[in-house]
């Protein structure tokens, strides 16, 4: 029997918005949202600074319980309430099978969940290898991938890449399949066209025309970067002259 996926689809529930003239119904693919169903395994949500990636996937974070900054639902931590409110207004519907764990990673709010636990919580550090606050940024991230996560789990990540170079990028796209292969489902929102590579994922883009699925070759993040190694110089050369 097919595995079916945690998270099935999210559906905004239309008629309860009172207005799609103000923040975060203006944002154009949010203003075109109806529903998003899910990949079992992988589904990623691209978009330019300002399209209202982020502002998703923190709805539908908040709205499976977990805290703006990110952790375990265990972990409940807010230095500054800045989420908007369009985890009210989305319907999730979840399937029959529940995850065995859950955890949501914000890059930009990582440093606040480390400290919280250090400070707050510490009985949970031996599951990330030890201290967060000993490790660089970027291992820091990678011992939630490849130590904290056992699978057959719900994760949300927000920009996981931001604290990886790219041959760590490879690490986590390996860290995701194994993942994976332990009847995990990801939900990623990432400007990474070497996590955007992985294998028969759904890839959601937002922009000005709403919220389209495509493949990877179309993603803006590949073209670019491919347009730019093909020909950095050029590239280079036609920016810095612009």
């Amino acid at each position: 029997m097919e595995r079916k996926p945690y998270l099935r689809e999210i559906q905004l529930l239309r008629n309860t918005v009172s207005s799609f003239e103000k923040y975060p119904f203006d944002i154009p693919a949010i203003k075109s949202l109806n529903s998003l169903h899910f990949h079992p395994d992988v589904t990623f949500i691209v978009g330019e600074n300002g399209s209202g990636k982020s502002t998703l996937i923190e709805a539908i974070a908040l709205g499976l319980g977990f805290s703006t900054e990110g952790g375990p639902k265990s972990i409940q931590t807010e230095t500054h309430n800045n989420a908007s409110s369009l985890f009210e207004y989305l319907k999730l519907i979840r399937s029959y099978k529940l995850p065995k764990e859950y955890y949501f990673l914000r890059a930009e709010s990582f440093y606040n969940v480390a400290t919280y636990m250090e400070v707050n919580a510490s009985e949970y550090l031996p599951s990330y290898g030890g201290t967060l606050h000993g490790k660089s940024h970027g291992e820091a991230f990678l011992a939630v991938l490849t130590q904290k996560l056992k699978g057959c789990g719900l994760y949300v990540f927000d920009e996981p890449e931001a604290a990886l170079s790219p041959a760590r990028q490879m690490t986590a796209l390996v860290a995701i399949d194994q993942l994976v292969q332990k009847q995990s489902q990801l939900i990623i929102a990432t400007h990474s066209p070497i996590l955007l590579a992985y294998p028969n994922a759904i890839i959601y883009q937002l922009d000005e025309n709403g919220i389209n699925k495509i493949a990877y070759e179309d993603a803006p993040q590949y073209q670019i970067t491919k347009r730019f190694l093909d020909d950095y110089k050029r590239m280079v050369k036609t920016l810095l002259d612009n």
